[in-house]
């Protein structure tokens, strides 16, 4: 069963999307709230293996406050990213690289085929944190940033990458938010009109 949406054209966009509703105040919903939480999201992202995911689930019941503080590092990464892409913030960029340098010394560059990958030395639960964080600094090197989105909804916030061929994608998803935005601006027409005399 797929727990989290992949809609945004890009792994590490979907884990910012991983918090509903970002601009609505106190209707904001996080949908990391557990370490396990942090481990679904990056096996249904391909992130890691299902072996990872058993061995740093019986990580996290050796060490509950370690692992709550792993959660707590993955989703200030993701926030770090997100301010970053979207308001252009300078200290969150410097915080990113700073969280990318302790992610490269935790692994070694080695070549898999025809592809060089970084691979973790050991499996232990600064593994998903550090996945992610090489995964958001990519993903700021992408070169169709120009195509970043996020989705006109005045409250959902959720972020994407528009590959439409007029780049004129305004929702997140146009059967969630672009229908209830489309029916909001009918009621409102309707109301409009009842008003005229």
């Amino acid at each position: 069963m797929v727990r989290f949406g992949h809609v945004a054209g890009d792994r590490m966009l979907d884990l910012v999307n991983t918090v509903d509703w970002r601009l609505g105040g106190c209707e904001r919903i996080e949908n990391l709230k557990t370490f396990s939480d942090v481990v679904d999201w990056c096996i249904e992202s391909d992130l890691i293996t299902g072996d990872e995911a058993v061995a740093l689930r019986d990580l996290a019941g050796q060490d509950d406050a370690r692992a709550e503080r792993e959660r707590q590092q993955v989703i200030e990464a993701r926030e770090r990213a997100y301010a970053a892409l979207f308001e252009d913030d300078p200290e969150a960029a410097a915080d990113l690289a700073d969280m990318y340098r302790a992610a490269i010394a935790a692994a070694d560059l080695v070549r898999i085929g025809d592809r060089w990958l970084w691979r973790d030395r050991e499996t232990d639960l600064r593994l998903p944190r550090n996945r992610i964080v090489r995964g958001l600094v990519a993903l700021t090197q992408r070169d169709d940033l120009d195509r970043l989105h996020q989705c006109e909804d005045v409250k959902c916030g959720w972020v994407y990458l528009d590959t439409s061929p007029r780049r004129n994608r305004r929702w997140c998803n146009t059967k969630d938010c672009g229908d209830r935005n489309r029916a909001r601006a009918y009621y409102a027409r309707q109301k409009a009109k009842s008003r005229r005399p």
